[in-house]
């Protein structure tokens, strides 16, 4: 049975403030829990009896029956499930030289959780393992952004550091999504570089806009057809992974 106080500290992980404080941050359901689990330390896992039977390979510091009411009273998730799992947030090393040779992903300064989710979870499929978010960009263990990494938040070593420091740090190439860019389908692309995603709203920033040494742009179809102002980001990010990842298959 769940006290008062823990289903108190499991809900307050919903707050940026609280898991600062406590270095953990909260995954629900089957799927994520058992994908996270073999990469993260798990501090609590709670579940009802009928889960942890299923599923007694999962460890965790302490193991904790809850019924489906108790569940449903620290979930955060409109449809509870039957697993709720506290994992403790894990510290990467960076180093500029992690970048050489590679593709990497940047946020510059995303703010929406599914977006950011949806990213890391591109970024896994197209075999990106290094994301650099700017220190303004939305909290990666929001458990919005956690539920939309299905999993992927895994595999992907996610950074926070003052982005245009790193930009100016590395040797590589620099790409970025603009609508006066080059249409990305008849411009050279490298095996190796990171590239920027924008916020949301205002896109790539003017001061990380001057770091970028290649600016691309997504042509729509057909050309000078009246269309959307702008693509929202993580659909613009699977546009351009699809693509670098295209050439390299050549």
């Amino acid at each position: 049975m769940l006290s008062k106080n823990q289903i108190k500290f499991i809900q307050s992980l919903q707050q940026k403030k609280y898991r600062n404080e406590s270095g953990c941050f909260i995954a629900e359901g089957n799927k994520l829990v058992t994908d996270l689990a073999p990469a993260f330390d798990c501090e609590w896992l709670v579940a009802t009896d009928d889960w942890l039977s299923a599923h007694s390979d999962v460890k965790a510091n302490l193991i904790l029956p809850a019924s489906k009411d108790e569940l449903a009273k620290a979930s955060g998730l409109t449809t509870p499930q039957d697993v709720i799992a506290i994992f403790k947030k894990p510290e990467y090393q960076f180093s500029p030289s992690d970048l050489k040779g590679k593709l990497t992903l940047a946020s510059d300064h995303i703010q929406d959780p599914g977006n950011l989710g949806t990213i890391i979870r591109l970024a896994d499929w197209f075999g990106i393992e290094q994301i650099i978010c700017s220190t303004d960009t939305v909290d990666l263990y929001n458990p919005k952004t956690v539920q939309s990494t299905m999993g992927a938040l895994a595999r992907v070593k996610v950074h926070y550091l003052p982005l245009a420091e790193v930009l100016k740090q590395t040797q590589i190439p620099v790409f970025g999504t603009f609508l006066d860019g080059e249409d990305m389908y008849n411009t050279d692309l490298t095996e190796e570089g990171i590239i920027i995603m924008g916020n949301e709203g205002n896109g790539i920033s003017p001061e990380i806009e001057t770091l970028v040494t290649k600016k691309l742009y997504i042509p729509n179809f057909p050309e000078g057809r009246e269309t959307s102002e702008s693509l929202n980001v993580a659909i613009a990010t699977s546009i351009i992974c699809a693509e670098f990842r295209r050439r390299m298959r050549k």
